[in-house]
């Protein structure tokens, strides 16, 4: 029988998922479309590779085994996986048609309802991808200041004017490279070092795991303002999630451009730019941002149902109850283990990461252990906890019932000095995301 949420059972067979690797070993370069749902993220062998179906905030993986889910496809799913209202308004849509050859009302309406719940967004813009409208924005600064040099903090797509400055920037020309560099979060000094007459825009993620501190956000703008520079929010996880207005709203600072995909749609594809109403207006004539699939129906048509129940049922705030008490009951039980110094959760509570002290060089392989026995208690996890609105109390008990478990589990491994024995399969590798090749200074 496949496994199901519990406790008390064996590790699940994944004889399907296997079968499918293989098919796609050669196929599929790195087998999957984002790194974050690839074979590398996971336990190998003990691990699904392949879900097949999902409800709610469960999924289910081609071998028929059912899960607790907290990866929530990596973002996108905010209210919960086969959502209802957004579910029928996609088939509505679909009853009408997907694609058009002129303008489809809905284009006007989502944009409309997203200036009213988006602080800065007097002109919106679609696209399909996240890595499309950082771009966008990036080049619209480039026009608006005629300025070239951008700075950077976060991670902003897969496009050679971002991906230049990491480790996996085979392809991209040097006189790109050399025009994009970067500064740490949360330092002020490494934003004015690099900060000069030449920078078109500052582009960052708001937040990712640690609060801004010492109003750098604020700061920040005001040095962008002050500069003639233009101010970039890349709010693909922020937005939707931290407040119904993204980071803008949650703390308080109007950026000039600000970009937004994931949970606005909950799993459609659809990107958002949005922004000051003279930048954004050099698209009439000058800069070239157009997309065939940029009215998508079916895209536009879930945007307008979720963000409407985002507001009326004011999932933020559930989110972020929710990931609060998650959060809180993990570090509780370290604690009480007597191993908090070693692991621990941290960052908003709707997205919240959990640390491992990677001292010993040991940090995977206790993450690859309590991945792999929740595994075995059917939850699916990979280091955070994404909540959506479909996590129920009952789901909160059972994981914390689970982390007791584990952790326990964990503290046991590095006791006796076996954490690497326990592994039934190859532990999980590093995640790619931004933490090579930094340029923290523009060359003089």
């Amino acid at each position: 029988m496949p496994n199901k949420v519990q406790l008390d059972q064996d590790y699940p067979i994944i004889t399907e998922s296997e079968k499918l690797h293989v098919r796609a070993t050669g196929l599929i370069p790195a087998f999957a479309h984002t790194i974050a749902k690839g074979p590398t993220q996971y336990v190998d062998g003990v691990a699904p590779k392949y879900l097949q179906r999902a409800k709610g905030s469960h999924v289910w993986d081609v071998d028929g085994n059912e899960y607790l889910d907290y990866n929530m496809a990596i973002g996108p799913i905010s209210l919960g996986y086969g959502y209802p209202a957004v579910d029928d308004a996609i088939r509505r849509q679909l009853e009408d048609g997907i694609a058009f050859s002129l303008i489809h009302p809905l284009e006007v309406e989502v944009a409309e309802l997203v200036r009213e719940v988006i602080p800065n967004a007097e002109s919106v813009r679609y696209a399909k991808a996240g890595a499309e409208v950082t771009s966008a924005a990036v080049r619209l600064a480039r026009a608006y200041t005629g300025r070239d040099k951008v700075l950077c903090c976060g991670y902003h797509g897969w496009h050679d004017w971002y991906i230049g400055i990491t480790a996996r920037n085979a392809g991209v020309p040097q006189a790109v490279k050399d025009l994009v560099y970067t500064f740490n979060y949360n330092d002020m000094d490494s934003v004015m070092a690099a900060l000069d007459e030449d920078t078109a825009c500052v582009i960052l993620e708001p937040m990712t795991f640690d609060f801004p501190k010492d109003d750098f956000l604020h700061k920040l703008k005001a040095a962008c303002e002050a500069n003639g520079t233009l101010l970039v929010f890349d709010e693909m996880w922020t937005g939707f999630r931290w407040a119904l207005g993204g980071a803008q709203a949650y703390f308080g600072v109007t950026a000039d451009l600000a970009c937004y995909s994931k949970a606005i749609a909950n799993g459609m594809p659809i990107a958002v730019l949005a922004g000051r109403a003279d930048v954004m207006g050099l698209i009439d004539e000058h800069v070239f941002f157009f997309t065939t699939f940029g009215g998508e129906a079916l895209s536009l048509a879930a945007t307008q149902a979720t963000i409407r129940e985002l507001r009326d049922k004011n999932v933020p705030a559930d989110l972020g109850a929710k990931g609060q008490r998650l959060m809180d009951g993990y570090n509780d039980i370290a604690t009480e283990l007597g191993i908090r110094d070693i692991t621990y959760c941290k960052g908003h509570p709707a997205r919240a990461m959990t640390v491992f002290d990677d001292k010993g060089g040991q940090g995977l392989l206790m993450k690859s252990l309590v991945q792999q026995e929740l595994i075995r208690r059917g939850i699916l996890w990979s280091g955070f906890h994404n909540m959506c609105y479909s996590h129920t109390e009952a789901d909160l008990d059972y994981t914390l019932e689970a982390f007791g478990e584990v952790l326990a589990e964990l503290k046991g491994a590095l006791e006796a000095g076996d954490l690497a024995s326990r592994l039934r399969g190859k532990p999980v590798q590093p995640v790619f995301r931004r933490t090579d090749s930094f340029n923290l200074k523009p060359r003089k």
